[in-house]
């Protein structure tokens, strides 16, 4: 009898989940009920799943309204009513407009609009699927009405919103959020009525008790109402089914295509290749999974044609196939990569296919992919209340001061403290936290249907511009919708920018193949960097962290980094097994230790989980679970996987079948510890792989165009470190770097032999229009020959000129800065302000006599530490008092296991806790030299000595060599002052 229910996807609205609303109905003896979210549907299909198992007849519709005045609700009767209702909601979405009074002809659906509603439609009778709803409260009205008469026409609408007081008191705190108000000031007619709720079977009949015929118009409407969806596990995909429209033709084209390119990737011998390429073949048919290999093959082929980079990743990376058709550079064979992991007859889903693309490219890439396929949307996800987000909004709702929101918002009271709105704003937070908030766009996942996706649900419009369905990936699996992942990264950029700057800056040079992978993988110099982690800028293999590893590692060649990419996740390092991989990698007689089982499971990994097909190899060969089970497994640690019940009971199995072989307890749990261990961190093997090989394309450049590679880097947002760490690392590979120059710079970095240029855009008060018209002017009429030359030319304000000549923009004419500026005042104050009249009326320029002015090295540097956030000299040459200490980098071999004072510039910290919960730290320096070091501060030492953001830092500790890496622990540390700004001296 309900057909007006709301989740809390009706966003900022609702108060509890669509699971919640149906026990909510079992409790009240409900068996058939109707879900119609506020301009929703995000809800609709998890709710007709849910709905079976609870024994329900699920109803699906939308509740229309204008904020919050309800205009009618549109109850679908078929699934073609549902798409209609879902389209019709859609248009409105996207345009931003009003839905009407009255609903248009609905196909399929049913329109209900409330009772006061009913006289603003018009006089017009009401259509065949129209009706007039009437709620609990609206009985007391129905007698006066001259609508009771239209017995036909009248059924139940009383909505339900709250389950309780408390759910009415967090609905308030949801408007008041919406509308950014004070609680105190929320207008009443914000909020719905406290009597929207849902009252047992016999209390709804007893109360429409004289109007039988509004029950009777009510069962008869609903049992007109039948939505439908496949959720089973045998279900269909709703996919695009075929690429050339026919599945033989589809089959044929993919098996052609692969031995076209089959002579490209195996140019000595096929054998192996075309066993395994037949073996997928086959499987690929028998899933029904051709169509998805011939549309991300067609999207790559888009990407090469237009001359894009990509990165084909994900567990795809198993396959020869994807090999074959250029969606990935990963050799299955070559790395022996576990067939069960790409696919099998298990496993109800598709292979993963995750592809990068440039930042810059992506935009196009999934223009054109809506361009070339029909049905095509974004996939949604729902970004949720968090606990520091929801205290923030609540903070204001209650009228907190900012300073009490940001102490409640980090964590720093204790209760007893805490008056009565604050101790609400925690009460409430709890309820309100997990809740959504808005529905925004998933990172990367585009779904490509069969059928138009307004099936699923409406669509909506975010600033990206493309339809984006109101459900998140979870839902789209469970109907049968596989998402394909759209990247975008600044690595492959990277490498793009560097090819086009090797182009212009050494046209003597002939581009390198960047797709020779298989030449970098033998190439010393690239395997010396690796060896030392001389990896600044190098797509994934640059961190701190990372570095670490391959010092430890000694990794000098494609599959340690392989391994090493997928050993720094933080599941293998939580589990202790980064370390006992290290131990067991440095030590031949600690794998003896390895259980022999593993140990012939994983031989490459010395029987150490390093790879999410790992835990299937495990799961399988070890425990003997089916690979079903094992990849129920593999699901479940992905953080794929929503069925705890389904996972709890492999893992029960997972014991059970241990122990019937005869392990011992201590062996079974340590095993299953790992597994657990991995929780969503974990790479697929291929993926690892993937990483590897765009890495091995960055560490080639960068050895051989060092500073090309580095003024890529920079103009694409660098990577791990602050701009000014990469401008130093240039700087070490031999540049000579300039600041912002009128005649050479443009908005990013430029380089010229040596020379590196820094770009305008670096200049955090440069109005983006200014840097415009300077390049505009300079590109059509030449270079500036002077500061007056330039005044003549660009119509600059004096605070925007002031900034360029400060920086040192103008040093091309020879005249130090500070005479400059005077040039500027007064030529400034005998012109018109205006743009227009500037160019209409140049005025010639009195001859003024200036003092002859000379800027200062330190005052430089001040000047560029405003206007860049950096200097380019030594920041060691601003130190107050000279170093004590000429130790360096270098020194850190001679002093193993001896104390060291040595001075360091902050590059990064990473803030970490033990087991225990204390806090501790591993900063990343460069010292005088201009060589990195490393240091760690535990717990004791990190409790008396601060960071204080960037700067020069002085260290006591003692020198440690763990695995062949040397890093220092902290004893004493403290900042180093600067010298006064040398401007501001009187």
């Amino acid at each position: 009898m309900y057909l007006n229910c709301h989740t809390y996807y009706s966003m900022r609205f609702g108060t509890f989940s669509e699971t919640e609303l149906l026990e909510l109905a079992r409790e009240n003896h409900i068996t058939q009920l109707g879900l119609t979210d506020i301009n929703n549907t995000s809800a609709c299909l998890n709710f007709i799943r849910k709905a079976e198992q609870a024994g329900i007849k699920p109803i699906v519709g939308v509740d229309f309204r204008n904020g919050t005045d309800q205009q009618f609700v549109g109850i679908a009767g078929t699934n073609e009513g549902y798409m209609a209702l879902n389209s019709f909601l859609s248009d409105h979405l996207h345009e931003e407009k009003d839905f009407p009074k009255r609903a248009p002809v609905i196909p399929g659906a049913f329109i209900i609009y409330p009772l006061e509603k009913i006289a603003e439609i018009g006089p017009e009778e009401l259509r065949e699927d129209e009706y007039i709803g009437i709620s609990v409260r609206d009985l007391r009205k129905l007698p006066l009405s001259p609508y009771r008469y239209k017995t036909d026409k009248l059924v139940v609408l009383q909505p339900v919103t709250f389950r309780s007081k408390s759910d009415f008191n967090a609905h308030r705190l949801l408007r008041a959020i919406a509308n950014n108000t004070l609680l105190s000031k929320l207008d009443a007619g914000e909020t719905a009525s406290e009597d929207e709720k849902m009252y047992p079977a016999e209390n709804l009949y007893n109360a429409f008790g004289e109007y039988r015929f509004i029950l009777e118009n009510t069962v008869s409407l609903m049992t007109r109402c039948c939505v439908s969806f496949d959720f089973s596990a045998a279900k269909q995909s709703r996919n695009q089914q075929t690429y050339t429209g026919n599945k033989q033709k589809d089959e044929a084209y993919l098996l052609e295509l692969c031995m076209n390119n089959i002579g490209y990737r195996y140019p000595d011998d096929q054998k192996m290749a075309l066993e395994r390429l037949y073996r997928e073949l086959e499987l690929i048919r028998q899933k029904d999974f051709i169509s998805y290999f011939l549309i991300n093959y067609d999207i790559v082929a888009y990407a090469r044609s237009k001359g894009y980079f990509h990165v084909g990743r994900g567990s795809g990376a198993n396959s020869i196939i994807a090999y074959l058709l250029g969606i990935t550079d990963v050799d299955p064979l070559e790395l022996d990569l576990y067939f069960e992991r790409f696919i099998n007859l298990f496993r109800s889903t598709p292979p993963d296919f995750d592809i990068d693309f440039s930042w810059r490219d992506r935009d196009d890439v999934t223009r054109y992919i809506f361009d070339r396929f029909p049905h095509v949307a974004l996939l949604g996800t729902y970004v949720t209340f968090n606990y520091k987000g929801v205290v923030r909004e609540l903070g204001k709702v209650f009228g907190l001061p900012k300073e009490e929101i940001d102490r409640l918002s980090a964590g720093n009271y204790h209760s007893y403290e805490l008056d009565e709105p604050s101790r609400l704003v925690l009460k409430y937070g709890k309820l309100l936290e997990g809740m959504p908030n808005y529905i925004s766009v998933h990172a990367s996942g585009i779904l490509i249907s069969e059928v138009p996706l307004h099936t699923f649900s409406a669509t909506f419009l975010p600033p990206k511009g493309y339809a984006t369905v109101q459900f998140d990936m979870h839902i789209a699996e469970d109907v049968g919708l596989y998402k394909f992942d759209i990247l975008g990264q600044r690595g492959l950029a990277k490498i793009k920018e560097t090819l086009e700057i090797i182009g212009y800056n050494r046209p003597e040079v002939q581009r390198p193949d960047i797709h020779d992978v298989n030449r970098f993988k033998k190439d010393d110099r690239i395997h010396s960097m690796l060896e030392s982690a001389q990896c600044m800028g190098c797509f994934y293999v640059e961190s701190p962290a990372m570095r670490m590893l391959l010092q430890k590692l000694q990794v000098d060649n494609y599959l340690g980094l392989v391994a090493a990419s997928s050993i720094i996740r933080p599941g293998v390092a939580k589990s202790g097994m980064m370390r006992e991989y290290i131990l067991r990698h440095q030590d031949p007689d600690r794998v003896k230790q390895a259980h022999p089982v593993l140990l012939k499971i994983m031989p490459e990994t010395y029987g150490v989980m390093v790879y999410q097909e790992d835990v299937i190899k495990v799961a399988h060969h070890f425990a003997g679970l089916s690979l079903a089970e094992a990849d129920v497994l593999r699901r479940g640690m992905s953080g794929k996987f929503r069925s705890r019940a389904e996972f709890q009971e492999v893992e029960e199995r997972f014991v059970a079948n241990c122990r019937q072989k005869g392990y011992e307890d201590h062996l079974i749990l340590e095993v299953w510890k790992q597994i657990e261990s991995f929780a969503g961190y974990a790479f697929a093997k291929g993926h690892s792989a993937s990483y590897a090989i765009e890495s091995y394309q960055s560490l080639f450049l960068r050895a051989y165009y060092p500073l090309e590679f580095m003024v890529a880097v920079l103009n694409n947002g660098g990577g791990f470190y602050r701009p000014e760490i990469y401008i130093h690392e240039a700087r070490m590979l031999g540049a000579t770097i300039h600041v912002p120059c009128m005649n050479y710079s443009r908005m990013e970095n430029r380089i010229s032999g040596k020379n590196i240029y820094l770009g305008f855009g670096y200049l955090k008060d440069l109005e983006d229009r200014v840097c415009h018209r300077i390049l505009q002017e300079r590109d059509e009429n030449g270079a500036f020959v002077s500061l007056e030359d330039f005044m003549d030319r660009v119509y600059v304000g004096m605070e925007q000129l002031a900034i360029l000549i400060r920086i040192g923009a103008f040093r091309f004419t020879g005249v130090d800065k500070y005479e400059l500026l005077w040039q500027a005042h007064l030529r400034q104050g005998v012109v018109p302000g205006e743009e227009e009249q500037y160019r209409l009326f140049r005025t010639q320029q009195k001859e003024f006599a200036i003092p002859v002015l000379q800027t200062s090295k330190p005052e430089a540097a001040f000047d560029q530490l405003e206007l860049l956030g950096f200097c380019l000299c030594s920041p060691f040459d601003l130190l107050q008092e000279t170093p004590r200490s000429n130790k360096g980098a270098q020194d850190l071999k001679y002093t193993e296991g001896k104390y060291i004072d040595i001075y360091g510039y902050l590059v990064a910290v990473k803030k970490t806790r033990t087991h225990r919960g204390d806090e501790m730290f591993f900063g990343t320096f460069i010292d005088h030299y201009g060589e990195v070091f490393d240091v760690v501060i535990f717990p004791p030492v990190a409790r008396k000595n601060k960071f204080y953001g960037k700067g020069i830092y002085r260290m006591y500790g003692k020198v440690v060599n763990e695995f062949g890496f040397l890093s220092i622990e902290v004893v004493k540390m403290r900042k180093e002052d600067y010298i006064r700004d040398p401007r501001f001296e009187s």
